[in-house]
């Protein structure tokens, strides 16, 4: 048997035994090198249809043969072979994708091209992911307990009074963090592959998909061809989400993250120990903010925007100006530049492929955070498959996926909806910028704020602090448009003035 099942034909018999059990003739890749030995008899042993057998080489050096997939209806049983995952993309929402479903019992690729990959990211983590993801110290470089917001006219906001001292947003470097999660997944039973995914093929909604790939596991910089057969599909792959197109997700905004790693003197460097700042106006981004972030021996400065993409690089610039009494006699130690998502794809999901991450879209606006929710969308769908399918027994799809959309939407809507209108009153002039720092001045708006990020949670406020906070909110909107309606230019901005390097030697 072991010998002939590469041509065999199915018996007419056999189609109908199998279609009886939910199963249909088996799916024909090409270009994919075929094993026929003792070791792949032993696969089949109990089966009775014949069945081929893919070589699947790639996994961190592991070469072995792997059960050829079948085309099985949903809800149908698995004889002989768990459900098989390929999960494209190995940052956050990947590597928990791959790590819940391994836990899970379905048999799990990771493909991700550089396993070394620096996305530029502030790496800005909330304290209840710690916990939940089970995530230890070592992989946070700071606790920041201290933020400074600081204005289009340089007015200066301390954030982070209303913390207790058990409370802190925690800093990484995503090389780091990256690594950890996509290790810990490999632990646990996935496959890592090192590989760039081409595309995918599916020959009809039953049956399985074929993977692409060029493999850099030998070292190669151009890659090897490689395939493997797969049941389903995670699209965790980023803004540029290939599987995304192929599915047909439709297009959204992005915006273009530029940061720059910076090497500061250490007198400098302890400024930045357990404090982040934030800057905002028309010279950092016409839509975000910019950033300096403490790293373990550096610092993160960057910006962001939508609006003006090609302007990127004067704005960071800016951002360098404005940080530059704090930052200077640095050492840039690397550039990076990335698009960032701006609000979720019109389809997340479709048949047996899902999307997670920034390939779905899921980057909140006004704050430009990602990284949680990236990891809780990758853990999210993998439950539904996990559960769907019995724990990898038996084949599922879209009805599946859909349990994980429905869920994300219930439970996050109303997050993305409320940071997009504030993302529009407060970023769409330096008037309005100006109110936007003087009310996080407010005690009341740094708890409800810090709260809620920190824990996830919607966090019910006191009624008569919420009638205050309106009052206060409608107060700073009209006046900002007062004086954007009186003086139409910009607030005057003073980078490094004479005056600020006063203030800031003081503090």
């Amino acid at each position: 048997m072991a010998a002939s099942f590469a041509s065999s034909q199915v018996s007419s018999k056999a189609v109908t035994r199998q279609a009886a059990q939910g199963r249909v003739a088996p799916f024909r890749a090409t270009g994919v090198r075929k094993v026929a030995s003792a070791q792949t008899s032993s696969l089949f042993a109990g089966s009775s249809a014949p069945q081929r057998v893919l070589a699947v080489s790639g996994a961190r050096g592991v070469s072995r043969a792997v059960q050829k997939v079948f085309a099985v209806r949903d809800g149908a049983p698995l004889e002989g072979r768990k459900l098989r995952v390929a999960v494209i993309g190995g940052g956050p929402s990947g590597a928990c994708a791959a790590e819940t479903l391994a836990k899970g019992g379905v048999e799990t690729f990771l493909i991700e091209r550089k396993l070394d990959n620096c996305k530029p990211c502030g790496g800005a983590i909330p304290l209840c992911m710690v916990e939940e993801f089970d995530l230890p110290m070592e992989i946070i470089d700071r606790k920041v307990t201290k933020m400074k917001m600081i204005s289009p006219s340089n007015r200066e906001v301390d954030v982070g009074k209303t913390l207790s001292e058990t409370e802190w947003i925690g800093m990484c470097r995503r090389e780091v963090f990256d690594d950890y999660l996509r290790n810990r997944a490999q632990k646990l039973g996935a496959n890592i592959v090192n590989g760039l995914f081409m595309r995918s093929e599916q020959a009809s909604a039953d049956g399985p998909f074929t993977i692409h790939y060029n493999s850099y596991e030998d070292g190669s910089k151009m890659g090897t061809p490689k395939s493997m057969e797969v049941d389903m599909i995670i699209g965790a792959d980023g803004a540029n989400s290939r599987i995304a197109k192929e599915i047909d997700a439709g297009e959204y905004d992005y915006a273009i993250a530029f940061q720059e790693r910076i090497r500061i003197p250490d007198d400098k460097m302890k400024y930045y120990e357990n404090l982040a700042e934030m800057y905002v106006g028309d010279d950092v981004s016409p839509d975000f903010y910019g950033w300096v972030f403490p790293k373990y021996d550096h610092v993160a400065v960057g910006t962001g925007t939508v609006v003006n993409k090609t302007a990127i690089k004067q704005y960071q610039q800016a951002t360098r100006d404005r940080s530059k009494v704090k930052t200077e006699g640095g050492k840039i130690i690397r550039v990076e530049a990335h698009p960032i998502p701006e609000h979720p794809r019109p389809r997340r999901c479709k048949g047996r492929v899902a999307l997670v991450g920034d390939a779905a879209g899921y980057v909140t606006k006004c704050s430009g955070e990602g990284i949680y929710f990236a990891a809780k969308s990758g853990r999210m769908a993998a439950e539904a498959i996990v559960e769907g399918s019995a724990n990898g027994t038996k084949m599922c799809g879209e009805d599946a996926i859909r349990v994980y959309l429905d869920k994300w939407d219930r439970k996050y809507w109303a997050t993305y909806k409320v940071l997009d209108i504030l993302q529009k009153v407060f970023y769409r002039s330096n008037p309005a910028r100006e109110a936007f720092v003087e009310l996080c001045e407010d005690s009341y708006v740094q708890k409800m704020t810090f709260d809620s990020y920190l824990y996830k949670t919607v966090v019910p406020g006191n009624p008569l602090d919420d009638v205050k906070l309106l009052v206060r909110t409608v107060s700073s909107i009209l006046r900002s448009n007062a004086l954007r309606s009186v003086n139409s230019k910009s607030v005057n901005v003073s980078f490094g003035s004479k005056a600020n390097e006063e203030r800031v030697a003081a503090a």
